[in-house]
């Protein structure tokens, strides 16, 4: 059961891209991107193990563009990424990089996150 639900949450991941990089190449490009910047914290399940992990980030950004910093239970560093209407993706630039994709709503942020090759799901709150 665990390698069936592993694999269905990597399907998941794989198809939530291409729709994002379609939905980016589609007529409704001229949607204004929501706005992500500020404060976040993420509550990550873990991959390797049960239970749940905190993360934070603050972003700015700059029209479709985010950049800003990451900080999890083991590593920080610098993150980047970009909006597309109310999709998101963002990736830290840390000793072993995450990788965040989701939907935005209002304050609120989910989908999943991978990291070697493996996905779990997330959700962000805006805290400022």
């Amino acid at each position: 059961m665990g390698r069936f639900r592993s694999l269905a949450v990597a399907v998941l991941f794989l198809v939530s891209s291409l729709c994002v990089l379609s939905m980016a190449q589609g007529p409704e490009q001229q949607g204004r991107p929501d706005n992500v910047a500020g404060n976040w914290t993420i509550y990550a399940n873990n991959i390797d193990k049960a239970g749940s992990s905190l993360k934070t980030v603050q972003i700015t950004q700059n029209g479709s563009i985010l950049t800003g910093r990451f900080k999890g239970p083991h590593q920080s560093g610098k993150l980047q990424g970009w909006v597309h209407v109310h999709h998101v993706e963002f990736s830290t630039d840390t000793r072993e990089v995450l990788t965040f994709r989701g939907q935005i709503q209002g304050d609120t942020m989910s989908g999943l996150y991978g990291i070697r090759g493996r996905h779990a799901e997330w959700h962000a709150q805006r805290t400022n």
